[in-house]
This record gives C-alpha cells, structure tokens and sequence, in this order.
C-alpha cells in the first residue's frame, strides 16, 4: 500500500491501461503509414486484456477463470510484443511509450502470479 491507499485491482488496472493505450494509438493514427497498422494490433491485444479479465471474474468455475486469465496473459505478452516492435522500429518517439512497456510488464507479471496461485488453490 503506497500512502495508506489500496493498490488497484487488476480489472482497474487492465482498465486504465486500455485506456492509456487508446490514447496513444488514437496519436499514433494521426500519421500516416505503418504507425496506422501497428497501432491497431496493439489496441487490439492490449483492450483484450481488461476484457478478458472481466470474463474472468464471472468464470462459471474455477478452470473458468484461469482459462480467461490465461488469455488475458497471452493478450498482454502479444501487447509487450507490439510495444517493442514500435519502439525498436522507432515509430513514435511519444514519451508515454516506455511508461507502456513498464506497464504491460508489470500487468503481465500480475497475471502470471494470479494463474500460478488460482492453480496451485485448484489442485488443494
């Protein structure tokens, strides 16, 4: 807890991250060529990942919820994956770009960690 506060959960995490990401990309359109294309696979994967883990929380059992986590995961790895390719291709020098990547890090770390203890509480 930072200052006495409650970190957010993850479905408010994934959120504002769709967010930021929806921001970015909707600059990223403004120019033309293959910024255009990149940034629609990353709006994609990365509002996949918020979506899934809404599905998540209603899973109908607990395989449910780790199959739809499962996803999420993998819609965030694809998203680390387009956040790279922009940067390394330097397709935008916007200064939100790293403060993604270190988000989408982070959240694909959260979600490995949910997986890992949804299984491990499965198996008992």
């Amino acid at each position: 807890m930072q200052n006495g506060k409650r970190p957010p959960d993850i479905q408010e995490r994934t959120f504002a991250f769709a967010v930021d990401v929806v921001r970015f990309c909707h600059r990223l359109d403004e120019r033309p060529g293959v910024g255009r294309t990149l940034s629609r696979q990353l709006l994609r994967s990365a509002t996949s990942i918020g979506a899934n883990m809404e599905e998540a929380q209603a899973g109908q059992s607990r395989n449910d919820f780790i199959s739809k986590t499962s996803i999420a995961l993998k819609e965030a790895r694809e998203t680390l994956y387009w956040l790279r390719l922009i940067s390394a291709a330097q397709v935008s020098s916007d200064s939100e770009l790293p403060k993604l990547q270190v988000e989408a890090q982070e959240i694909t770390k959260i979600l490995g960690a949910i997986i890992i203890s949804a299984k491990k509480n499965n198996s008992q």
